[in-house]
């Protein structure tokens, strides 16, 4: 089988929501994953991050674990909490590296965790993952199980 992060209709059809305070930050990703040819949107705060997750209704969420008042990890109980929302996919990124991190993000909702700086590769490896496991259960958006089934 075909490696779908490498596939252009697979990014294509992926949408992404980037959930990070830091501008800097926000910008490179974004362009890189742009770059692939994902749609990617994006949220600098929590509170924004849960009303995007609902209005954009992305395939995954990408979410920064220190966001301010509301943190990654609080937004996120807020979008697993939603039905609408629940089955979305979401990768908590975080610069700390421990393991109570990583058990707090899993604990919360988090599909997965990710140490910053990104590496891309890990991160789209990651991302796929995510997909494939969401869309084995219930896919978020037509085109993310379309592009699923094209690689396939």
């Amino acid at each position: 089988m075909a490696d779908i992060a490498d596939t252009a209709a697979f990014q294509r059809a992926t949408k992404i929501l980037l959930v990070e305070d830091s501008l800097p930050n926000r910008d490179m990703l974004t362009r890189r994953l742009q770059s692939r040819g994902f749609v990617v949107c994006s949220a600098e705060d929590g509170p924004s991050g849960v009303a995007m997750a609902g209005s954009e209704m992305p395939d995954v969420i990408l979410m920064d674990v220190a966001l301010g008042a509301m943190d990654g990890w609080e937004a996120t109980r807020r979008i697993k909490a939603d039905p609408k929302t629940a089955n979305i996919p979401v990768i908590a990124l975080t610069a700390h590296a421990l393991a109570t991190d990583r058990d707090k993000s899993i604990e919360i909702g988090c599909t997965d965790f990710d140490t910053k700086p990104v590496d891309l590769a890990r991160l789209l490896g990651k991302i796929q993952a995510a997909l494939l496991r969401n869309d084995a259960r219930q896919p978020v958006n037509a085109n993310a199980a379309s592009a699923a089934a094209l690689a396939g």
